[in-house]
């Protein structure tokens, strides 16, 4: 499915092609709550890197994450590179370079109509704040870290790989 999504500025624009395109998980971990989660979670889409085209980069920034070391000592660099609009602030899309064919742009920034998931995942609820109420329906699946599916498994799993 074709993508195209943008800051809220209009000064970034993008697109891309998603096999993941339904908005269906929520992570509630502390990067995604803060860089771009408004309801105490972000939704990020799967897609493929190499399809992407960006207009207006030169207003692009990246964040990296301090993450705590491994040892509980100190703090390492996350490898994910969280983009976002230097202008107006948009969180735009993740790409990390551990898996290099994926890019992963937040649901918010898509300007396209989504699919409607038949159900939503509930992800990194052990780091959630304790403000955030976990929304959904009962049956939703929840973890306290990620789950064992991929974006890519569910998708197959629910038959909306596009």
């Amino acid at each position: 499915m074709q993508l195209e999504g943008s800051c809220h500025c209009g000064s970034v624009r993008f697109s891309v092609e998603a096999d993941s395109p339904a908005p269906f998980m929520r992570c509630y971990c502390s990067i995604c709550r803060k860089t771009a989660g408004g309801g105490g979670y972000a939704i990020n889409l799967g897609a493929l890197t190499h399809t992407m085209k960006v207009k207006g980069k030169r207003h692009l920034r990246i964040y990296r994450a301090q993450l705590p070391g491994q040892d509980g000592k100190g703090t390492h660099t996350s490898s994910g590179r969280r983009y976002f609009c230097k202008r107006c602030g948009s969180a735009l899309w993740l790409w990390d370079p551990t898996w290099p064919e994926l890019v992963h742009p937040h649901a918010s920034a898509i300007d396209t109509a989504l699919p409607v998931p038949p159900d939503n995942v509930h992800c990194m609820l052990g780091s959630k704040a304790p403000w955030v109420a976990v929304e959904g329906q009962p049956k939703d699946p929840r973890f306290d870290a990620y789950p064992d599916l991929s974006l890519a498994q569910w998708h197959a799993a629910h038959g909306l790989t596009s």
